[in-house]
């Protein structure tokens, strides 16, 4: 259970951070970026979901739980002591991609093959969504930045690849099915 009573501490005023196992690290370690990059994402989305409805608010709700999750996942270190840990820790399950990549199959299988590529816009659920695909990429360069220098969870890495995917194809089906997509014309400006 999360009790948040005081929520300034002091204890980062020197640059450093307590990781969710207690280890101090620098703001600027690349554990941190990780999962501060994930924080931002989940807020990005929280702004697309201002224009959702439906299946597709139910979906983000989902992923946004998700986001949570994986930043759990993410600000904990060394996966070999789990079994040690005085509580459950959270990690993303490889059950959690599968999921994604369902969602995927099910969204694309209404959409038109693209013949181009599309530009970020349309509704505004679709411009959101192709944001959160860029914070996503690069949430995504953070985790696997993470993983090249310390442990981290490859089902968390995989979570990330997958979700900016799903992005692009909720951007799509926001876009009135891809109906509305703003096909890329190469060299228009010339």
């Amino acid at each position: 259970m999360v009790v948040l009573n005081k929520i300034y501490t002091r204890t980062g005023d020197g640059g450093q951070t307590a990781l969710s196992n207690g280890e101090r690290v620098a703001k600027y370690s690349l554990r941190v970026d990780a999962y501060g990059s994930v924080d931002e994402l989940n807020a990005t989305l929280g702004l697309a979901r201002l224009h959702a409805s439906g299946e597709l608010d139910k979906r983000i709700l989902v992923i946004q739980n998700d986001l949570f999750d994986l930043g759990a996942d993410l600000s904990r270190p060394r996966m070999q002591e789990d079994a040690d840990a005085p509580y459950p820790v959270l990690r993303i399950i490889d059950a959690q991609v599968e999921r994604l990549e369902r969602e995927i199959d099910e969204m694309n299988a209404n959409l038109s093959p693209l013949r181009s590529f599309i530009l970020p816009g349309g509704s505004p659920l679709s411009a959101h969504l192709h944001l959160c695909r860029t914070v996503a990429r690069r949430a995504e360069r953070a985790a696997t930045a993470l993983a090249g220098e310390e442990d981290a969870n490859p089902a968390a890495v995989k979570y990330l690849n997958r979700l900016s995917d799903w992005f692009f194809v909720a951007g799509r089906v926001a876009n009135d099915n891809g109906q509305q997509d703003i096909l890329w014309v190469p060299g228009a400006s010339r």
